[in-house]
């Protein structure tokens, strides 16, 4: 298949531009300036080191409403990168500001100088003592945390909504809470231990017994400072007592003042100080969490109330009956949330004054769980809700999809919103916190501060512990915007800390937002010790400056950055990054938020700027051709934004017209393709049994440098043989499904060394004794499911085989009488979903009435309940595919694995392993990148058998392991055949 790139002009924006005013200047074109780069490259090595201005323009951007392009970005290894770094500031007066997920919502995650990415090479997580206690790295995500934990029954505190995402260091730093922490679970409260690295390079872990001894030797004035102020607070009675009244509701804003009173040693003092510092007092590097029980025993509700205080005055009464979780939708949320997949279309119409209440009870026990439900029940009865809950069974649910379904809409509150903002506006996310039993009167008080500064803003929740968020949306670009947002913050502070003594940050730390007002909330006194604090632990202000602590009453308003809009798909994106973890070139090139991010930069430039034209070069490598176009940021996107699909698009505006016609062509005469294709991989075959791969390497490898890499595949030593020419014989006459061998597994046969039947073979046989006979057409050669084309972008290619597909299908299944069952994952969901939008309006109607079913759906549901299993393996590892995800039927992978296998382990870091079709072999830096940890898991222990259900992802998983994968369906054959088998 052809895939050629022209100019990198074919990617130039082509709407009509006005220049933004924080676009980044001309100036800084060429990146890092010198002597920092020198410099920094001879102190790391160039590997470490990020100088390009595509790379400074990428980690611009955060979940916040701000921006700032660094001037260096570092990606340290280890201890010892950090604290070359921090040395090498220290003796040039330069600034350093860490960054690991960039979810946190107040630019705490931006820099202006050198910028530290401390995701990359920083996860990892060690259980301890059967669960009760964590050792987790600060790259680590809280959900790949918690996966390790929930197999001991346990579960961190802190349960941001940003789980997917943010990593723990960032929650740490941030003193990140959630929807069930409250002032006891979150991270100050949870954390046994930490290991950090102080700004003069000290390295401190709180846990060793000799660790006060010795910071005593190396920071002597740090550990007289922190005592002396220790001693200077508990001499003043009344500062004491209002630091405690202070984090008797939920407080990020500022330094943790208790600190002082809960340590009685400077590492002590420094442990506490620590969490909720937002990278202004060190880098940590480990963090030992106290883990809790995972109670397992879940009911919830999602209750709708006839308006915002309504739902604000119920939240005590579930609170009292023992709810761990009381969130609180309103209207404009709720509204918003129907972008959100699953959620009801019908939530577009509720009534603006229409709130809602999530509330959820957990319990260890069956008793546990049926007493909270009598409670709630009890609460229930005396409520006015716009929908009446006739009882407690019907109004709370144990179903673990629908309570799936009510917290994705409630995690989307920011996201779902935020994506339905007016194009072009900034969004800004606040939250704050009242006494409790003053919610009801904070909300009126809200609505009413918004609605006279003209701002509609949506409002949600952890209304149980009192705290509040809200969205505004803005124009960055128009000074009077910006001026009423100024208007705003000014009053709903002076509101939040007169009228309800509340806290200006609940949860998201204080930032750059709040920063202003850190002095109105606090007072004087304590804002005094705040300031003292960062002088004795970082005197020189190396780290992080203008967070947290910042004089200037504008300062909130600094940086903030204009929203340009971008193509129709990623317009809605507000750049919070829940998609990043997912995808699987984020650790090689670029996420699909930093895609986002270097289209919107472009937009901001005059069009052939000097920067627009260096994002333009590093575009077509960076975005395009190492996005593997798997898509599962849609899935990890709330609001559903597909950036491969963005980069598909932008591979077709790639084609010359001459490119196009020739992969139309190639549609046309894929029979004959196939089987010169089947000839060329039989052939190879032959040549590697008696040369091996080198000279197959050597010739492709040479042709890759002569043509181009994105041109010619190279040959992989894990490219199977050829399959057999002839598929195995079938009777249409009492076939119970059509069976679509897809293409890849006509061309490429079985894994080496495998002795049992191939897959059309295996699915053939095991329909054959389950009395549910399939049937292959004996014309199923020169189609496809179209996903070659799509992948690449070839819109006529791709309409061909789409519309011949279908029209054989319709044939094939007698007008849909009878399931089309395919043996790909990544085709059956090119057949049921992708081939869509290039059918013709007659082929459309075709495609209602077929039944595409994936193999592994066929053989869990329909094959195992009338099989007889013989035998079983001992383990079994398996690698869910990206089109898994996309259909849905993981679990029917599992299902068919534990009828084959005594063990079956899904790795906590499974993921798209890039090879995507043929993109592994076009670049196999992004298939080695995507399955980096997903085989350092596998690898850790041995299995009797690695299974998947798609051919060219088990050969990505061959080469990033080094162990055979193959079909489940296969293992399945073999576990079900009657008489002696040999492995």
């Amino acid at each position: 298949m052809p895939l050629l790139e022209p100019k990198p002009e074919a990617l130039r924006p082509e709407a009509v531009r006005t220049p933004s005013v924080d676009r980044v200047p001309d100036r800084q074109a060429p990146g890092t300036p010198e002597p920092l780069r020198g410099d920094l490259i001879a102190l790391l090595g160039p590997e470490k080191v990020l100088w390009n201005v595509s790379d400074l323009v990428k980690y611009a951007s955060d979940a916040s409403p701000y921006r700032f392009v660094p001037q260096v970005v570092v990606v340290p290894e280890d201890i010892d990168d950090i604290s070359a770094v921090l040395s090498y500031a220290h003796g040039r007066g330069r600034e350093v500001v860490f960054r690991a997920a960039g979810t946190s919502l107040n630019g705490q995650a931006q820099g202006e100088d050198i910028l530290v990415d401390v995701r990359h090479h920083w996860a990892g997580i060690e259980v301890l003592d059967d669960g009760a206690q964590a050792r987790i790295r600060p790259g680590t995500t809280v959900v790949r945390a918690n996966a390790a934990l929930a197999r001991h029954g346990r579960l961190l505190g802190p349960d941001p909504a940003s789980a997917i995402a943010c990593t723990i260091g960032g929650v740490v730093a941030n003193n990140a809470s959630g929807m069930t922490a409250g002032t006891t679970r979150n991270s100050y409260r949870t954390v046994s231990s930490l290991i950090f690295v102080l700004p003069s390079g000290t390295v401190v872990d709180t846990a060793d017994p000799a660790a006060d001894e010795d910071l005593a030797r190396a920071e002597p004035r740090l550990c007289e400072g922190l005592l002396a102020l220790k001693a200077e607070i508990e001499a003043d009675a009344a500062l004491t007592a209002r630091i405690r009244a202070k984090y008797e509701i939920k407080n990020t804003n500022g330094y943790r003042l208790d600190a002082f009173l809960d340590g009685s040693t400077p590492v002590q003092i420094l442990r506490g100080l620590m969490v909720g510092s937002e990278g202004t007092f060190g880098f940590i590097s480990e963090v030992v969490f106290d883990t809790l029980p995972l109670d397992r025993r879940i009911s919830t509700a999602l209750l709708f109330f006839p308006s915002l205080t309504a739902a604000a005055a119920a939240v005590p009464r579930f609170s009292e009956a023992g709810a761990i979780a009381v969130e609180l939708m309103d209207g404009n949320t709720l509204r918003a949330s129907v972008s959100v997949q699953g959620v009801p279309a019908d939530w577009a119409e509720l009534p603006k004054e229409t709130a809602a209440l999530l509330v959820e009870f957990r319990a260890p026990d069956e008793r546990g769980q049926e007493a909270y439900e009598r409670a709630a029940a009890a609460v229930v009865e005396e409520l006015d809700l716009v929908a009446p809950v006739p009882s407690v069974t019907n109004g709370f649910t144990r179903d673990t999809k629908v309570i799936s379904g009510y917290w994705k809409a409630r995690k989307a509150f920011v996201t779902a919103v935020g994506g339905s903002r007016p194009s072009g506006t900034t969004l800004i996310t606040e939250d704050f916190a009242v006494p409790p039993a003053r919610l009801a009167e904070a909300c009126e008080a809200l609505l009413s501060l918004q609605a006279e500064h003209g701002f509609d803003a949506a409002v949600a929740g952890h209304a149980a512990h009192g705290n509040l968020h809200f969205l505004l949306a803005f124009d960055a670009a128009e000074p009077s915007d910006v001026d009423r947002y100024a208007a705003f913050m000014d009053d709903f502070c002076r509101l939040t800390v007169e009228r309800f003594d509340g806290s200006l940050k609940a949860e998201h730390a204080t930032g750059r937002n709040i920063a202003p007002f850190l002095e109105l909330e606090w007072g004087p006194r304590a804002t005094e010790l705040m300031w003292r604090t960062k002088q004795i632990i970082d005197p020189d202000g190396v780290l992080a400056p203008r967070i947290v602590l910042d004089r200037d009453p504008k300062a909130h308003l600094r940086g903030l950055k204009t929203i340009p809009e971008v193509e129709a798909i990623a317009d809605p994106c507000i750049e919070c990054g829940f998609c990043e973890p997912t995808c699987p070139s984020h650790d090689l090139t670029t996420s699909p938020r930093q895609r986002i991010v270097l289209r919107r930069e472009m937009m901001r430039q005059p069009g052939g700027s000097p920067v627009e034209t260096q994002l333009l070069d590093a575009y077509g490598y960076d975005a395009v051709d190492t996005c593997a176009g798997d898509s599962t940021c849609k899935l990890a996107c709330p609001v559903g934004i597909d950036t491969g699909a963005m980069m598909k698009d932008f591979r077709h505006r790639r084609h010359s017209p001459r490119e196009e016609r020739i992969a139309a062509l190639t549609a046309k005469n894929f029979k004959a393709v196939e089987a010169a294709a089947r000839l060329a991989v039989a052939a190879a075959d032959r040549i590697g049994d008696r040369l091996g791969d080198g000279p197959l390497e050597t010739v492709t490898a040479l042709a890759r440098r002569a043509v181009r890499p994105d041109l010619v595949p190279e040959w992989l030593p894990e490219i199977p043989g050829a399959a057999a020419r002839k598929l195995p014989r079938t009777s249409r006459v009492g076939a119970s499904a059509v069976y679509y061998p897809a293409c890849v597994n006509r061309i490429f046969g079985g894994p080496e060394g495998h002795r049992g039947p191939s897959l059309p073979q295996a699915v053939v046989a095991v329909s054959a004794r389950a009395g549910k006979p399939v049937w292959i057409p004996d014309d199923v050669a020169g189609t496809c499911c179209a996903t070659i084309w799509h992948s690449k972008g070839y819109d006529e290619g791709n309409a061909v085989m789409a519309n011949r597909i279908v029209e054989a299908a319709w044939g094939w299944t007698a007008g849909g009488k009878l399931p089309l069952v395919v043996d790909a994952s990544s085709c059956t969901l090119g057949i049921a979903h992708e081939v869509v939008p290039y059918l013709t309006d007659d082929n459309r109607e075709l495609h209602r009435e077929l039944t595409i079913v994936d193999s592994l759906v066929w053989a869990a549901d329909e094959l195992l309940p009338k099989l007889t299993v013989l035998r079983k393996t001992g383990s079994a590892v398996l690698h869910p595919t990206c089109s898994m995800q996309h259909l849905d039927d993981v679990q029917q992978l599992r299902t068919v694995a534990e009828a084959c296998a005594e063990e079956v382990v899904i790795p906590d870091d499974a993921g798209c392993c890039a090879f995507a079709g043929d993109r592994g072999m076009l670049h196999k830096e992004l298939t080695a990148s995507a399955t980096a940890k997903e085989a350092a898991e596998v690898n850790g222990r041995e299995y009797d058998a690695y299974l998947s259900a798609n051919r060219m992802c088990e050969i990505g998983m061959d080469r990033a392991t080094g162990h055979s994968y193959h079909s489940v369906l296969m293992e399945l054959e073999r576990a079900t055949r009657p008489g002696a088998v040999v492995r």
